[in-house]
């Protein structure tokens, strides 16, 4: 199974929507790990299958308390079903509460790369230091999210220079990282563009194209109206970005295999 990591560079570029919309269209089973350090939101919008609100003291902060010192957990025990059919490790809802993890950060990584299911780990905002680090470290593909305005696209260039060394981008043994643009999917250029201005400054990050920005959609994402979410721009756009985000997990096997 896969670990893949979901971060931003700056600002709310909607990495948590993407992470819990991408769960809904995934081809296998899948656990949706909401590890923000600044506080997530997915315990927040989502409700279990009484429709009740996530409970707080079950999901990142128990792993990592059971985990503290190298423990092995059984990961089921701190993840729970909503309303809806997700699986989600619920995030912390405070900045303080990223301190009482600690050190339990890379052994958090390591029991949710032994999932039994794939992962999509929400990593928030993430820098060299980044208490998420070990999460990126161990995943199988890093997918930064991003809105296609020169900001956000400077503050991606700069995140992956100092991401450079401890993702050993580029490497062959390296973590393949890609990007995806939110924006009007018929804008496919731009994120080429994106891709061809980091490989100029020596980055190397895959193109994993656009995701729509579908604001209606995003509010119904809930609702029982399936035909309307399937037939929507985001879910198509959803449905292309799996198998990209796919071929970006193999090319790592790709390069392995040519060595």
């Amino acid at each position: 199974m896969s670990l893949i990591a979901f971060a931003s560079a700056k600002g709310s570029p909607g990495v948590s929507t993407l992470a819990a919309g991408l769960a809904r269209v995934w081809p296998r089973r899948t656990l949706v790990a909401d590890l923000d350090p600044i506080g997530g939101d997915l315990g927040l919008l989502l409700r279990d299958v009484d429709g009740e609100p996530l409970r707080t003291d079950r999901g990142l902060l128990s792993l990592g308390a059971a985990v503290r010192g190298g423990a092995s957990a059984d990961l089921d025990h701190h993840v729970q079903p909503t309303e809806d059919g997700l699986s989600v490790l619920v995030g912390v809802s405070r900045p303080s509460q990223v301190q009482a993890l600690g050190p339990a950060w890379p052994h958090v990584a390591i029991t949710l790369a032994r999932s039994e299911a794939d992962v999509l780990a929400d990593c928030g905002r993430v820098h060299p230091g980044a208490a998420t680090m070990p999460v990126l470290e161990r995943a199988d593909a890093v997918v930064f999210v991003l809105r296609s305005d020169v900001p956000s696209v400077a503050h991606l260039r700069e995140r992956l220079q100092g991401l450079h060394d401890p993702l050993r981008l580029g490497a062959i043994d390296g973590v393949p990282v890609g990007f995806v643009v939110v924006g009007d999917p018929k804008q496919q250029r731009a994120a080429e563009d994106i891709e061809r201005l980091l490989a100029s400054a020596g980055l190397t990050a895959t193109s994993l194209g656009v995701v729509a920005h579908d604001p209606r959609t995003v509010r119904i994402l809930h609702s029982e109206d399936g035909r309307a979410v399937r037939r929507s721009l985001l879910v198509r756009s959803l449905h292309d970005l799996t198998g990209r985000i796919e071929g970006l997990i193999e090319s790592r096997a790709r390069g392995y295999q040519s060595i």
